[in-house]
């Protein structure tokens, strides 16, 4: 987390910094990126970038904790569904809006698995979105119990991720594509069918319709 100094900084200057070094990470990679370069991007010294981070990787952590907020964002906080056919306009609606902000968000793209990855673990925000999906689709009956919640709850929210990656790069091939709700939309819910399935296998689409 950024140092007590940063947030005393205007809201502009700490959004600025924040921007130029997510410019950075997302160009070259969070590996690759020099802090060097990002700071002296931003305007001031190696050592007054010590007053506001501890260094390099407290840096990275700020700038993948905005690019997970934004991403969450665009999905909204799950909301119980009354029914199945609920459940899945809900998912539907968060699974577009956040590949619409992917599509319209090149660096949020950019660094979408690092910030999930950085946030994945016990507790972590991203997981706990799609805990509260698969407790909602086992209550309803749309998600199967006889696997366990953890496992279910991780590769969910790896099969959503991967299908909205995976849409954008097509939608940007083709900007006239409306989303998820097309052709790669009925694909990402035959996975999440076929996965959620008690009786079906996930590989078999013979139980795995879109809806």
């Amino acid at each position: 987390m950024p140092l007590p100094r940063f947030d005393r900084l205007p809201a502009e200057r700490q959004e600025l910094i924040l921007a130029i070094a997510r410019s950075h990470f997302a160009e070259h990679g969070t590996e690759a990126a020099s802090y060097n370069k990002i700071i002296e991007a931003a305007g001031f010294s190696k050592t007054a970038a010590y007053h506001y981070f501890d260094g390099r990787e407290d840096l990275l952590s700020a700038v993948l904790d905005g690019v997970l907020g934004r991403l969450l964002g665009a999905l909204g906080p799950w909301v119980a569904a009354g029914d199945e056919a609920e459940f899945w306009s809900r998912l539907d609606a968060g699974a577009s809006a956040l590949a619409a902000h992917l599509q319209g968000h090149p660096e949020d793209l950019a660094l979408a698995d690092a910030a999930i990855g950085h946030a994945r673990g016990e507790g972590g925000p991203w997981l706990a979105w799609f805990d509260d999906l698969v407790s909602d689709g086992q209550r309803l009956g749309v998600i199967r119990a006889d696997v366990d919640h953890e496992l279910l709850v991780t590769v969910t929210a790896a099969v959503v991720r991967a299908a909205d990656t995976w849409a954008v790069a097509r939608m940007k091939e083709s900007p006239a594509s409306t989303g998820p709700r097309d052709a790669e939309g009925a694909q990402l819910w035959r996975l999440l069918r076929g996965l959620w399935s008690q009786t079906g296998s996930f590989f078999d689409d013979g139980n795995a319709d879109a809806h």
